[in-house]
């Protein structure tokens, strides 16, 4: 079991999620971390419980997971809370993101919704949400807060190291002009990046979005602090 009053992590570090292709994600962009997803580990009996995400920020959701797995797992755990930030909707969708067709709510019309009909139903939503207001005016953000935390030891609990945030700049476009594109998912074939404002997230390759993504950056502090940790 590692030192859980030492700052420094115990390898490999534990993506709380059982998602595969944000796990490969985070490894394309932490080459040099070791990092082990849900599916990789024997679960306990009935499985890994998912908690409930009821925090107001991202910062709050992130390190609600990144305990929960901590405990449950025993390791040094990562976890990330996600999503897009506009403006002119008062920095809405915000933690709601996943969901914002549905004002959040994972129960009703969510249920059995695939992915995809989620990010349909939320990008048209939020198009309606900013109808009439100017390209000029619909400057958003992708944000993404990576919480680590070290696992139990000597009987207390988990516990929060860090957090680090990134973001990832760029406008919504305007109906007719978007959606376009064939990489990604959520926002991202409404979203135009700047500073030229040409492509959208969804027309960037994926090693260039792993590059410049909200993820990217989040995780690329993440590294800096675990380096300059002795």
């Amino acid at each position: 079991m590692p030192d859980t009053h030492a700052d420094h992590p115990a390898f490999p570090l534990v993506l709380a999620t059982a998602n595969p292709h944000k796990v490969a994600e985070f490894r394309a962009i932490l080459t040099d971390l070791p990092i082990l997803g849900l599916a990789d580990l024997d679960p306990p009996p009935g499985g890994f419980r998912e908690p409930d995400e009821t925090g107001d920020t991202f910062e709050a959701n992130a390190t609600i997971k990144a305990l929960s797995y901590a405990e449950q797992t025993g390791r040094w755990c990562l976890a990330d809370d996600s999503g897009l930030e506009v403006d002119a909707l008062a920095g809405a969708p915000g933690v709601i993101s996943s969901h914002y067709f549905n004002d959040g709510r994972t129960d009703g019309e969510a249920e059995g919704m695939s992915r995809d009909e989620r990010d349909q139903r939320n990008n048209a939503k939020l198009l309606r949400e900013l109808d009439g207001v100017p390209l000029e005016q619909r400057d958003a953000r992708f944000v993404c807060v990576i919480a680590l935390a070290a696992p139990p030891s000597d009987g207390a609990p988990a516990r929060l190291v860090r957090t680090v945030r990134g973001s990832f700049e760029g406008r919504i476009g305007l109906p007719g002009d978007v959606p376009r594109g064939e990489h990604g998912f959520g926002y991202d074939p409404i979203f135009l990046v700047k500073p030229e404002l040409t492509q959208t997230s969804a027309e960037l390759s994926p090693g260039r979005k792993n590059t410049l993504s909200h993820r990217a950056a989040a995780a690329a502090r993440l590294r800096e602090q675990l380096q300059a940790t002795p």
